[in-house]
């Protein structure tokens, strides 16, 4: 691109500063529809016909669209207003201005702070058990660049596991402590973070975010009671895509929880049973809780990106 200082800008390049869909990126590629790591869902601008001159309006739709993006993204930029009779040429950062929030999109706009949440689904066992508890939720998007836009936008699925009822015995205790420890399970755009800590971490997939799944479940995040008396329970979050991610048609994210109580114990004594729960054999139901964190309109964006829907998928206890 020979845009620089003293030059004529020429409307191809405005053109490409606006819908150029390879490196540098224009605005409509990484938002507006987009595709694979780029979009974010706003109004495409229009382009300029061949020859045409490039008038302030056009310029002034350029740089009020890239401020509303460094905005949502909190990405410093130098685009600013033009009017009628201004040299442009001087925004000579406008090049490196595109470049910076195409690549913060691309990063899933981890610097977003105009989020909000939302209880999306739960489910819970339907009583004790002694073996596996697993427990699947869906969350599906309204389309396949809905449900990218969302995680580009900073956007993450929750997944809240906690056990329900109170704990009357060692087991209720293992598996409160496994759920507390896993706290928050944050699944974005590139990778999975964990709010909670403890316990014993057999293995994790935080690297694995939205654009890293596909149609077979991932292992996020596995955890092992750290108990002496229960140290083969665990607690494991997997997810998985209705199609990969990178082929573009993905729009329904399930979420699975795996908890196993390999400790078959019985803690019962006959004619002592003061403090000793019911059935000291078995774990506590367990409880799958969803949340999304999603994107507002609160520092940029056009409008709020959420999902559509979301539906218990399974939900079995032995």
């Amino acid at each position: 691109m020979a845009y620089s200082a003293g030059d004529t800008i020429l409307d191809d390049e405005y053109n490409a500063f606006v819908n150029n869909s390879s490196s540098p990126f224009g605005y409509n590629h990484f938002a507006g529809t987009g595709s694979t790591i780029y979009g974010l869902g706003q109004s495409a601008i229009a382009v300029v016909s061949a020859g045409a001159t490039i008038n302030a309006s056009s310029w002034n739709a350029l740089f009020t669209g890239l401020d509303n993006i460094a905005n949502h993204t909190n990405t410093s930029i130098t685009a600013s207003s033009v009017s009628a009779g201004d040299t442009v040429a001087i925004r000579s950062a406008l090049i490196t201005d595109l470049a910076n929030l195409a690549a913060a999109v691309a990063a899933g706009s981890t610097g977003a702070t105009a989020l909000d949440t939302n209880a999306i689904g739960s489910s819970t066992n339907s009583g004790t058990w002694n073996g596996t508890s697993t427990i699947e939720r869906s969350v599906t998007f309204a389309s396949a660049d809905a449900m990218r836009h969302f995680f580009n936008a900073g956007g993450s699925i929750r997944v809240d596991p906690a056990i329900s009822g109170s704990t009357t015995g060692d087991k209720d205790t293992v598996f409160s402590e496994l759920t507390a420890a896993v706290g928050n399970l944050d699944i974005g755009a590139h990778a999975t973070t964990r709010s909670g800590s403890g316990e014993t971490q057999t293995s994790n997939g935080f690297s694995n975010g939205f654009h890293d799944l596909s149609t077979s479940y991932v292992s996020l995040l596995k955890l092992t009671a750290d108990n002496s008396n229960y140290t083969s329970n665990t607690v494991e979050i997997s997810a998985k895509l209705d199609a990969a991610a990178s082929g573009g048609t993905a729009t329904v994210m399930t979420i699975k929880m795996v908890s196993v109580d390999a400790n078959n114990d019985d803690t019962y004594t006959s004619g002592n049973t003061d403090g000793v729960p019911t059935n000291p054999n078995e774990a506590p139901a367990m409880v799958l809780n969803i949340i999304e964190e999603h994107p507002t309109a609160a520092q940029g964006l056009a409008s709020a990106i959420q999902s559509s829907s979301n539906a218990q998928v399974s939900n079995s206890a032995s």
